[in-house]
C-alpha cells in the first residue's frame, strides 16, 4: 500500500491540473465565417477581449448527438452540435450564468447549473442537414427534451434561444 502511495498522489492532482493547463493553452482565432461570440467575463479570448468561433472549430468542441422532439417541431428530430458547457470551459467563461442572444437582438439567462446537470447543446444540424437561419440556425440552443420531460416548462422553453450569435458571461 505504501508504495502506491505517490502514485495516489500524482493522480489526486491530475483532475484538477487538467483544466488548468487547458485554460493557458491560446485559443486559435476562426478561419471561416464567425458564428458565436463569447463576451464578458472569459479567460482565453482569441480577438480582442472575445472568444469567437466558425463552424469548424464549434464542431471540433465534444460533438454530441441529442434526438428529440421540440416544443418547435412537429417530428422528433436528430441534433448535433458541441456541448454548450464545453464551448463555455472553451473560452474560458468564468460566470455563473450566461446570457444568450438572438440574431434580433432577442436575450435569454441560462444558468450554468442547468449546463452541468442536462447535456445541453448548440444544436447546429438536424437530421444530418446544417440548420438554416429560417428553421432556428445556425445555432439553437437545445436541452434534451425526451430523455427529461421535466424540461418541457415555460422556463427551459424560454432559455432555448435560437438563431444564437452572441453569449455574455456577466
Amino acid at each position: 500500500m505504501r508504495q502506491h502511495l505517490p502514485l495516489l498522489f500524482v493522480l489526486l492532482l491530475l483532475p484538477p491540473l487538467t483544466p488548468l493547463m487547458a485554460s493557458q493553452t491560446p485559443l486559435s482565432a476562426p478561419s471561416g465565417e464567425v458564428l458565436l461570440t463569447i463576451s464578458g467575463e472569459i479567460q482565453r479570448p482569441n480577438v480582442g477581449d472575445e472568444a469567437r468561433f466558425d463552424r469548424p472549430m464549434l464542431m471540433a468542441i465534444a460533438p454530441t448527438v441529442i434526438e428529440t422532439r421540440t416544443p418547435w417541431h412537429p417530428d422528433r428530430g436528430r441534433f448535433e452540435g458541441p456541448l454548450l458547457r464545453e464551448v463555455l470551459a472553451t473560452a474560458g467563461v468564468r460566470s455563473d450564468r450566461v446570457r444568450v442572444r438572438a440574431l434580433n437582438g432577442f436575450e435569454a439567462e441560462i444558468p450554468l447549473s442547468d449546463l452541468l446537470e442536462y447535456d445541453v447543446i448548440l444544436a447546429m444540424t438536424r437530421n444530418d442537414s446544417p440548420i438554416p437561419i429560417r428553421y432556428f440556425g445556425p445555432l439553437f440552443v437545445l436541452y434534451p427534451f425526451d430523455e427529461h420531460p421535466e424540461l418541457l416548462t415555460e422556463a427551459v422553453r424560454f432559455r432555448s434561444v435560437w438563431q444564437v450569435t452572441e453569449i455574455h458571461a456577466p
